[in-house]
């Protein structure tokens, strides 16, 4: 074991304690001390489940969290314990990683944009591996960290569907001129990255990027550079609730089938929660865009070439892990007139407004990323007989900017009382607050006791007992449930896998 996770990190919960039931228990408690603050439940197991997904799915990829979507200290523990690496985007990120021991060999400064005085900071804290993609960024390097080793930005994708956070990245016509630039500056350059994004996804998109990464490479290597390394990127889907399908898969062998032997369709969140059951299989991977990947990397950097590959996954390994629990604290009753209708018919119509207990300068800070608002489910079951009124909500009442969700129908509700919101990992959690900069919900960490034993298996370290090895070979999240279970031989240490 790495030694970053302990059993005192999370509550262990029994197989078939599900995320549901350890919310109910919270809330029960709350009540009972009259507490209404949000928090959030966050199952380990699952995040565990989807990291073995990525390993089998994508075997030559190795992860490199983005600590800006999650760096709760739970997740990043989870994380380095099982050997993946982090993408930090400033000084606060390499320091909130770096606090619990994780090297600088396995930190990837990604941010495109960086200030001096950070690059500074990675510089004194051995953090070597950094990106640019324009004259810049390049002579803030050359100045403040001449041992740094870059990635050119690219970006090959044009297409109208592309996003906006594509506008990172040079363009294969200028490539050649910054790499000329960083030969003049004394500048290492190492390799390739290049970004999509989750929003406006395409997979053939993946492909494209490839292709381009690898006319980048040829020129690198024609102007004298050692170049090894190729990031991917992120945009990997965390959730069902995407253009992409999510299908089951059974090895690497079906990826490259490009999806001729493809599954039942399943739900990637917490099961229990949506009244879904897995029959069969644990590993879920979006099929289409693992295959593409899988392919692009065979045709243009082939196993044996010498390049390693990375990417930085983020939505994908932490969206349904989390779920976030907000009470009502304050409401509104806005009438509304319905033209051509009697008064008293008038009269009973209304739209209703609540405030939450939390808003988007903390866990609904996901919302200024471009994420829609999970739909809330209610604590409390409404009498099936009470109308639904149109509702919105809004953050604590202090501020009118605060607005979380509009448009929604919804039972009448009072305050006090509870709303769910599950797929509530990505962009929730900011990593100034982990460090002291403003408050934050409390997360409780849960992960099932078989999940904990899979940990340990991974890592190499085999189980004492044979109740034990039937024991790994079980469900890993504490809020999924399936038929047949999940069995990984440690064929590999972590240093080999990751």
């Amino acid at each position: 074991m790495n030694g970053y996770l302990k059993e005192s990190n999370f509550m262990m919960v029994e197989e078939g304690f599900t995320t549901k039931d350890l919310l109910e228990n919270l809330l029960v408690e709350l009540g009972q001390m009259s507490d209404q603050q949000a928090f959030f439940v966050a199952d380990l197991g699952d995040i565990v489940k989807k990291h073995l997904c990525f390993l089998k799915a994508l075997p030559r990829v190795k992860p490199y969290f983005p600590v800006k979507c999650n760096g709760s200290e739970g997740v990043i523990r989870l994380l380095a314990e099982l050997g993946a690496g982090f993408a930090c985007t400033n000084k606060a990120e390499i320091a909130c990683v770096q606090s619990i021991g994780v090297p600088a060999d396995k930190i990837f400064y990604s941010s495109p944009c960086k200030q001096v005085a950070h690059i500074k900071y990675a510089a004194s804290h051995g953090v070597q591996l950094m990106t640019f993609d324009n004259e810049v960024e390049l002579s803030k390097v050359a100045r403040s960290h001449p041992h740094a080793r870059l990635l050119l930005g690219i970006t090959a994708d044009s297409s109208p569907s592309t996003h906006s956070n594509m506008m990172f990245g040079t363009t294969l016509e200028s490539c050649r001129h910054l790499l000329e630039t960083a030969k003049e500056q004394a500048v290492e350059v190492v390799g390739i990255s290049f970004h999509l994004g989750s929003r406006g996804l395409e997979p053939q998109a993946f492909a494209q990027s490839v292709a381009a990464a690898q006319l980048a490479f040829e020129i690198g290597t024609e102007l004298g550079y050692q170049m090894h390394l190729l990031d991917i990127g992120g945009g990997f889907p965390g959730t069902e609730d995407t253009r992409t399908q999510f299908e089951e898969v059974r090895s690497s062998r079906c990826l490259h089938s490009a999806g001729r032997e493809r599954g039942r369709r399943v739900s990637p969140g917490l099961a229990p929660c949506r009244g879904a059951e897995l029959t069969e299989g644990e590993y879920l991977l979006p099929v289409q865009i693992a295959a593409v990947i899988n392919s692009a990397l065979d045709l243009y950097f082939p196993d044996g070439c010498g390049v390693e590959i990375i990417a930085t996954p983020g939505r994908y390994y932490i969206t349904s892990a989390f779920t976030f629990a907000a009470s009502i604290t304050a409401r509104e009753e806005v009438p509304v007139e319905q033209p051509g209708s009697d008064e008293e018919e008038s009269g009973s119509k209304k739209s209703l407004v609540y405030h939450l207990s939390d808003g988007i300068y903390s866990a609904f800070s996901c919302l200024l990323f471009d994420t829609p608002c999970p739909r809330p489910q209610l604590h409390k079951r409404p009498c099936p007989d009470h109308p639904s009124h149109s509702s919105s909500l809004r953050g604590p009442p202090e501020d009118a900017e605060d607005h979380i969700a509009d448009g929604l129908e919804l039972p009448e509700l009072q305050v006090g009382d509870w709303l769910i919101f599950e797929d509530m990992g990505a962009y929730t959690i900011a990593t100034s607050s982990l460090l002291g900069g403003c408050s934050q919900p409390q997360i409780t960490y849960a992960m099932s006791r078989v999940a904990w034993k899979a940990v340990q298996f991974f890592q190499g370290k085999p189980p004492q007992t044979e109740d034990d090895r039937e024991s790994v070979c079980a469900p890993l999240s504490c809020g999924w449930e399936m038929a047949e279970t999940l069995c990984v031989t440690p064929v590999f240490t972590p240093a080999s896998i990751i």
